[in-house]
């Protein structure tokens, strides 16, 4: 699967984005989906991630009640809709492609097998 991410930018403390992930690949709506980011001088994290058919997800503790993670199959995109955002929430977001439908280690960097290039949101305060 390739995938490509956009829809970053800078925006004010308190406001909203929507980032999407555009896959090309015949595996996209058999394989779990999520979103990372990765802070200046941190780690990549994991913030979400959605099931093949979409009818579960998760969510980081950081992220929980103001991101909401969804698909759309048929147009073979994930969508990460970010409300309430904080300057912390500043980072480099990327999606990736899991390398099975769902599971418990899904929140693992090591349960994708397909990155995209990255978008960046800048939250200011």
């Amino acid at each position: 699967v390739q995938l490509q991410a956009y829809g970053g930018g800078l925006v004010q403390a308190g406001g909203s984005l929507r980032l999407s992930c555009a896959a090309s690949g015949r595996t996209f709506s058999s394989v779990a989906m999520g979103w990372f980011r990765q802070a200046p001088g941190k780690e990549r994290e994991f913030v979400a991630a959605i099931r093949w058919d979409g009818s579960n997800t998760v969510y980081a503790d950081s992220v929980k009640g103001r991101f909401t993670i969804s698909r759309d199959n048929a147009k073979s995109t994930v969508y990460l809709q970010m409300n309430s955002l904080k300057p912390e929430d500043t980072a480099v977001y990327y999606c990736a492609a899991a390398n099975r439908p769902w599971g418990p280690w899904i929140t693992g960097h090591g349960a994708y097998d397909s990155w995209g290039q990255g978008t960046l949101v800048t939250v200011s305060s």
